[in-house]
């Protein structure tokens, strides 16, 4: 049992830091984009990118996470995982799900590109709707292995996808810049990489199945096919569940289809108005890094959360989720709090210049929102909750949706910056309301410790405005300079941050054993206590 458990909890921790791995690539690869193809191609790209990245989700963690509930039941009550009881019916029911979603996204792809003002993406529209068709084999695969507890060979694969996808993009982004092709060519290139990256991570995972144990098809006993049972899970968990890790896709989602339209009513021309937007789309890389950092290590203590619910200890269990919420507060404050100060020295280093510096100030705010968004709704789904948190998770899309309507026209990109921070907000107070009613007697934010937080808070953003105060008129404005500069000032003040908090005792060592290094970061908090 021991073995096997901790085999469970390898390959769990080899999962998320594939998952961590796959967003830091998924992230990162936007900027040399932006530097190639200029804000204009960045624009093109980021108009494509929600149903990629929607599409990737539900690969990646939707069905999958779906498929390896069902696994894991038959294989607990000894019932084999049979082509005909099994793999059939599901890809089935997953070929009906994305078919459906294909069939919507390839015959509107017209009317998206007019709505949007922008007829020239209907053809990466039209190609994007192909990535659906795609999903079904390879949720299969991925979801069989990790019902078996086998997370290796979907880890790899999620990296393998990544890895080809980046490349692809960056290699047409070189392309473009050098050879002065079509910039329409970038969204295009960005589905193309992306099914070149999950035909290449099913491959993977065909040659692995291959290589597997066979079970005996003699022994093997004919059942009846619980199809509701099935398209029951297919859709709660495939569907449903995975709005969470698309909170900011579908804010994404929104701007594609009222940004420009409502900038050129702003006053802006309408390449002005596409290149505005690209501006506004800078920060969605650090706005990824910060929510990666700032939800995936609190999201390893929802198990905790499972864990308790299910004993029925509602003690324990209202303290492993106060637990998990201030964690996922104190990281990612932190992040945001820090981004807005060190931006207008980032904004030059990765962009070359500081345009939107002001209105990406504020969307910066969207870190923290939308990681203790993403712990609450992962919290919720944890308890049992999936339609809720999706109903809220929508209800934000729309409340962003309707604010860009009223604001944009108005400020401009501010306005958009704006929208995405009041319909975080809302979805966080409608998350938290779910979660007090659900679990009488909570209190979410009773395990942050202000006074420490403020300490930490005030000490790094002093510290960052007194070094960028002296070093300033020392750096060359250039990128050599600053790739040096800014890199240091991220660095130290994320270590002033979290020295302050361990100094004062914020973090429990249960939360401790949670980050990267916890060893390290639990013995330095002993010491910087006892100071």
């Amino acid at each position: 049992m021991g073995t096997m458990t901790t085999r469970v909890v390898k390959g769990a921790l080899l999962l998320t830091l594939a998952g961590l791995v796959s967003k830091v690539l998924s992230a990162a690869y936007r900027i040399p984009l932006q530097n190639l193809t200029g804000d204009l191609g960045f624009y093109i790209y980021q108009q494509v990118y929600p149903i990629i990245g929607a599409a990737m989700i539900l690969a990646l963690y939707g069905f999958p996470v779906a498929v390896s509930k069902l696994a894991a039941e038959r294989s607990k009550h000894n019932h084999p995982i049979a082509y005909r009881e099994f793999h059939m019916p599901i890809l089935i029911i997953l070929l009906m799900i994305n078919g459906f979603l294909f069939m919507l996204m390839f015959f509107s792809a017209p009317s998206i590109a007019a709505w949007i003002g922008d007829v020239q993406l209907e053809r990466a529209f039209r190609l994007a709707s192909f990535l659906f068709l795609l999903i079904p084999i390879i949720s299969v695969m991925r979801g069989v292995f990790q019902g078996k507890e086998n997370m290796k060979q979907p880890a790899f694969s999620q990296v393998l996808e990544q890895l080809i996808r980046v490349s692809i993009i960056i290699l047409t982004a070189v392309y473009i810049y050098v050879e002065k092709g079509d910039i329409y060519r970038i969204g295009e290139a960005g589905v193309f990489a992306t099914m070149a990256g999950m035909a290449v991570a099913t491959i993977f995972l065909a040659i692995a199945a291959m290589k597997a144990p066979r079970q005996n098809s003699q022994s093997i006993e004919k059942r009846k096919v619980p199809w509701r049972h099935y398209v029951y899970i297919c859709v709660t968990l495939g569907l449903v569940a995975s709005l969470n890790h698309m909170i900011l896709i579908l804010v994404q989602l929104a701007d594609v289809f009222t940004l420009v339209p409502n900038l050129m009513e702003y006053g802006l021309a309408p390449v002005a108005a596409m290149e505005a937007k690209g501006v506004f789309d800078r920060v969605q890389p650090l706005l990824q890094f910060g929510v990666v950092f700032g939800s995936s290590f609190a999201l390893s203590l929802v198990p905790a959360v499972v864990k308790e619910n299910e004993n029925k200890k509602s003690g324990p269990l209202h303290r492993s989720v106060e637990e998990a919420v201030s964690f996922s507060f104190y990281i990612a404050a932190g992040a945001a709090i820090g981004l807005i100060v060190i931006l207008p020295e980032t904004n030059v280093l990765l962009y070359m210049n500081k345009d939107g510096t002001g209105s990406l100030q504020v969307l910066a705010i969207s870190i923290l929102l939308a990681s203790v968004a993403i712990t609450g709704c992962a919290i919720l789904q944890g308890i049992g909750l999936y339609f809720q948190p999706a109903a809220w998770i929508f209800s934000a899309f729309v409340i962003k949706w309707i604010l860009n309507e009223v604001f944009v026209p108005k400020w401009g990109i501010f306005g958009s910056a704006m929208a995405t921070v009041i319909s975080l907000l809302v979805l966080c107070c409608l998350v938290f309301h779910t979660l007090h009613r659900r679990l009488p007697g909570l209190s979410l934010f009773k395990k942050v410790d202000w006074k420490a937080f403020v300490i930490a808070c005030t000490g790094m953003a002093a510290y960052l405005s007194i070094i960028k105060y002296a070093l300033s008129p020392l750096i060359e404005p250039s990128r050599l300079g600053l790739a040096i500069y800014v890199p240091f000032l991220v660095g130290s003040g994320a270590f002033i941050y979290l020295f302050l908090l361990l100094r004062n005792r914020a973090f429990t060592e249960k939360q401790l054993r949670a980050l990267p290094f916890s060893n390290i970061v639990v013995e330095l908090g002993r010491r910087a206590a006892k100071k």
